[in-house]
């Protein structure tokens, strides 16, 4: 644990702190609902009435303020990995976590980037991030025991078809039926070939 989040844990912000910190994150979570993730300092403390120290002050880096906003979508994601995994229904499951995981991702602009970093600002989203590789490893090895996954299939491919899929959606409008054929399309794509029929060619 960081000095900085020690001193956060162990020193309640005075009343009007505390004030100011929560019209910074109103102001950066509107910009996040209306798609904008630049979450540009200047411009959050401008129209959350407070000065750029302030804002600073409260969340060092871009990065900081992006994980306070996002984290609760990562917990959200973690809380579907696990009733996906303690479903006792993998193939159906695996389908339920990752309709879930394109919601989440759809809707929070900034949850690719959060689950992407190479690095964290905290260690509450390290954790966080932690516990949904583990979640979502033990639910793809659920699924390749009952044979809905292919056997080289791991989290980082995953994740990255995730993203793919977002993408695709967001540039077709984000249109729900699109998320969901998209959607299909990849569960389709992750099941093992037919019995007899070369990885990757056409068995002809």
């Amino acid at each position: 644990m960081t000095k900085r989040e020690e001193q956060t844990q162990d020193e309640p912000l005075r009343a009007d702190a505390a004030r100011n910190r929560e019209r910074v994150l109103a102001v950066a979570r509107e910009l996040l609902a209306r798609g904008d993730a630049s979450l540009q300092m200047n411009q959050i403390a401008r129209a959350a009435g407070v000065g750029v120290g302030t804002v600073y002050r409260h969340f060092p880096t871009r990065q900081d303020l992006l994980e306070e906003l996002v984290n609760e979508h990562v917990l959200a994601l973690l809380d579907q990995a696990r009733a996906a995994e303690e479903s006792g229904e993998p193939g159906p499951g695996l389908r339920r976590f990752l309709g879930a995981a394109l919601d989440l991702l759809l809707a929070d602009v900034g949850l690719a980037e959060v689950l992407n970093a190479p690095r964290d600002a905290n260690t509450r989203t390290a954790r966080l991030k932690a516990e949904l590789v583990g979640a979502t490893t033990r639910l793809l090895e659920q699924a390749r025991r009952a044979g809905s996954v292919r056997a080289e299939l791991g989290v980082d491919d995953l994740q990255r078809l995730m993203c793919g899929i977002e993408h695709a959606v967001r540039i077709g409008g984000g249109r729900r039926e699109l998320a969901e054929r998209y959607l299909d399309v990849l569960l389709d794509g992750l099941r093992p070939p037919p019995s007899g029929r070369a990885r990757g060619g056409s068995g002809r």
